[in-house]
């Protein structure tokens, strides 16, 4: 796994009025998808209001974000949006400065 992120995504969503627990049950299973993707070193999803929700991802390079946008949640977000949200999700590609993770332990890992 790379130590170190270089790009990432933002993404912001509205919820439909009634939809909201809908929207952060979808976020709460993306968890589990992301997981399985190697290049998405972080992956956030966050509520900041009501109606407002957010995902926050990082990658090491280019190639993995665009692995995870033709990935299977962003493929599920496509199909659920238009039932879900009151707008298109606002996907915007960050160039990250400066990034702090947590260490692996290399023996743990092995």
């Amino acid at each position: 796994m790379a130590d170190t992120v270089h790009v990432a995504l933002w993404v912001r969503l509205e919820a439909k009025p009634g939809k909201e627990a809908e929207v952060e049950n979808f976020l709460r299973s993306g968890l589990a998808i992301v997981q399985q993707e190697p290049a998405t070193i972080a992956w956030f999803a966050i509520r900041m209001s009501p109606t407002t929700f957010g995902i926050f991802d990082a990658f090491p390079n280019e190639a993995g974000r665009q692995a995870h946008l033709t990935g299977r949640v962003a493929a599920a977000l496509k199909e659920k949006a238009s039932d879900l949200l009151s707008s298109p999700p606002s996907i915007e590609k960050i160039d990250l400065i400066a990034a702090k993770l947590p260490q692996v332990n290399a023996e743990k890992a092995a």
